[in-house]
């Protein structure tokens, strides 16, 4: 371990080895650090927060803060980071509420750039990516390689689909089904994200077969159901298409469309 003298460490806070922690940052009592995570200056983690290896965490960031919630009293709620994460400074990392299963959850590899803000009970995949100034309300659930724009607004209870992109500055109000672009305010489709589904070795025709399967959904006129029934019964062979579908049978708030 490696901590600067004038950080302040909980004796009862569990810091692994290899940790370092910089000049003036604060570790609480119930926090729990895993091994060679590296705290950098001014940085302040608190409250029943556990993060796990390998993790880069920058200067001024808050991290297991109480949520933002009128109704929290200080229950025991928790904020669980895995591994490999990069979090940038100035960010908002917030513990849940009792309104669900306490928990607030990052996984792994994620780059969380600076000024971002996880609320409460939010539920983030693997390898996602968050640029400057995104925000996210209460509970919203966002899976594995989504990438989301700077100053993206995402409204609470919203789920965002893997492989998703959203632009810049765009307010999400509905879900946002997996493999696709999401742009503006409130946002709309406009295709697939090709870039990024090619950037990540998927198949030209697994592509080829969302390309399809998205103009049966989103642009053939049939009524929803139909549409559905219509993608799967002609791609089952395509994981993609029927996760799609899925994704969207599933959606309690409504779709983006």
């Amino acid at each position: 371990m490696n901590i600067h003298s004038t950080a302040i460490v909980h004796p009862k806070a569990q810091i692994a080895e290899g940790v370092s922690i910089g000049p003036y940052s604060v570790i609480g009592e119930q926090v729990t650090i895993g091994k060679d995570t590296k705290i950098a200056s001014h940085v302040l983690i608190e409250g029943w927060t556990t993060i796990g290896e390998r993790n880069q965490i920058h200067s001024f960031s808050c991290i297991g803060s109480p949520p933002q919630d009128i109704g929290y009293k200080n229950e025991e709620t928790y904020l669980i980071i895995g591994n490999d994460n990069v979090i940038r400074e100035f960010a908002t990392v917030h513990r849940a509420t009792t309104k669900a299963d306490r928990k607030t959850e990052i996984g792994n590899k994620n780059f969380l750039m600076a000024y971002i803000h996880v609320a409460h009970d939010c539920k983030l995949g693997n390898n996602i990516i968050m640029a400057n100034n995104a925000a996210f309300g209460g509970h919203v659930i966002v899976e594995d390689f989504a990438v989301l724009g700077a100053f993206v607004g995402i409204h609470q209870f919203i789920r965002i689909g893997a492989y998703s992109m959203i632009g810049g500055q765009s307010a999400i109000v509905l879900d946002v089904p997996p493999y696709v672009n999401a742009t503006g305010n409130r946002a709309q489709l406009y295709g697939l994200n090709l870039v990024g589904l090619k950037r990540k070795g998927f198949s030209d025709q697994v592509i080829n077969d969302l390309k399809k399967a998205y103009k049966i959904i989103f642009r053939s006129g049939l009524i929803q159901d139909e549409a559905f029934k219509k993608a799967t019964e002609e791609f089952p062979h395509t994981s993609e298409v029927q996760y799609l579908v899925d994704f969207m049978r599933k959606s309690k708030r409504g779709v983006t469309r």
